[in-house]
């Protein structure tokens, strides 16, 4: 096997946006830092460097280009033995793809880590150039992380010479610091993520909506996106005495939300493996969310949460009057999940698997790029 000429591994991990960023990858980023920290492993040296930045994109080339400059400085150094690439639509791809291809160039072996809900949507034989670049990217990476089994299907089946260096590694949040309280007399249910029609916001509120007569309850929405659009629905649907948005809120406010709440809901149209859901499992908080992405591998119907179709707000409304009026169904279906959580889901044993995947792909020679 190739080792690393030196006594630690040196990893560079790409984010979008950096330390504090607010979306999913961030935030585990985030706890991935805070966890390899905490352990001090003298056998392991980890950066994390944003290659968007925050702000408007167009600042973002100066991010890639601050990225790839350490590239290199680190590996004329032999400071640099896996570049671990967090890869979503878009933008995202189209700055992997430069960092994949001097990576290459420089004989640095990547690990991809594939998240974002619409990637089989993004990644289409319409566009044969992008998807011959996108195909060589993963063909040649040393290894690839998807977070559910739908994933690992969807590589697989792109790239069939890569199967054998897929890994599943669902995401993984810490375990809460704060005590779990609930919303007492009231039911609380909170929504967490961007608030747009492709997390299911519109049906939400419609199903909110429908549970009006219904008393015993409160509705929290909390993130960015459309916001004052949303607040004025609120407004239109005459539910302004029952639920709160909030905006965008920190980590901070994140926790101290999920302690207050009991049930998390969360109707997407596209995901790949929400951290939100993950969060509100982590406290025991009952599950309403889609079967899309990989969501599925977690939560499972009536046992560990509630799945109902994407845009069906009447179903939506079905789902959380039970949990609102069942409070022995609430709990069981939070204690479920909360098991899963400690037993799948946890960030130690996650960073564990995520350090043994980097040792891995470090000591994989590199491939050429596939022949086309």
């Amino acid at each position: 096997m190739i080792q690393p000429p030196h006594d630690r591994l040196h990893v560079l991990v790409a984010t979008p946006s950096g330390e504090g960023g607010q979306g999913g990858i961030d935030r585990l980023m985030d706890s991935i830092r805070a966890e390899l920290l905490r352990r001090n492993r003298p056998d392991l040296v980890v950066d994390f460097m944003p290659t968007r930045g925050r702000g408007h994109v167009a600042f973002s080339p100066v991010y890639l280009i601050a990225f790839c400059t350490r590239m290199i400085g680190r590996r004329l150094a032999r400071r640099l033995d896996v570049v671990h690439l967090n890869v979503a639509s878009r933008g995202s791809t189209y700055r992997k793809l430069a960092i994949a291809a001097l990576a290459r160039t420089l004989g640095v072996p990547t690990v991809l880590h594939l998240h974002g809900g619409n990637y089989p949507m993004f990644w289409t034989e319409k566009r044969p150039r992008l998807s011959a670049m996108i195909r060589t990217m993963f063909a040649t990476a040393s290894a690839i992380v998807v977070l559910g089994r739908v994933w690992r299907d969807f590589i697989a089946g792109k790239v069939p010479e890569a199967a054998g260096r897929i890994v599943i590694l669902p995401n993984a949040t810490p375990r809460p610091t704060r005590q779990h309280t609930g919303g007492g007399d009231h039911s609380h249910i909170l929504f967490l993520g961007r608030i747009n029609q492709a997390k299911g916001v519109p049906e939400l509120g419609e199903a909110l909506h429908n549970m009006l007569p219904l008393p015993g309850w409160r509705a929290t929405i909390a993130g960015d996106g459309y916001v004052e659009m949303a607040r004025e629905r609120v407004v239109e649907l005459g539910l302004e005495a029952r639920v709160t948005i909030t905006g965008w809120v920190d980590a901070d406010a994140v926790a101290a939300l999920i302690a207050e709440a009991d049930i998390l809901v969360l109707p997407s149209h596209e995901e790949n493996l929400p951290i939100s859901i993950i969060e509100g499992m982590a406290s025991g908080l009952a599950i309403v969310a889609t079967p899309v992405g990989a969501i599925e591998d977690i939560v499972s119907d009536g046992e560990t949460g509630l799945l109902v179709a994407p845009g069906d707000a009447d179903a939506l409304a079905a789902a959380l009057t039970r949990l609102v009026t069942d409070r022995e169904l609430r709990q069981r279906l939070g204690n479920a999940g909360l098991a899963v959580h400690r037993a799948r889901l946890d960030i130690e044993p996650y960073a564990e698997r995520l350090v043994a995947t980097w040792k891995r792909a470090a000591s994989v020679p590199r491939s050429d790029p596939p022949q086309r």
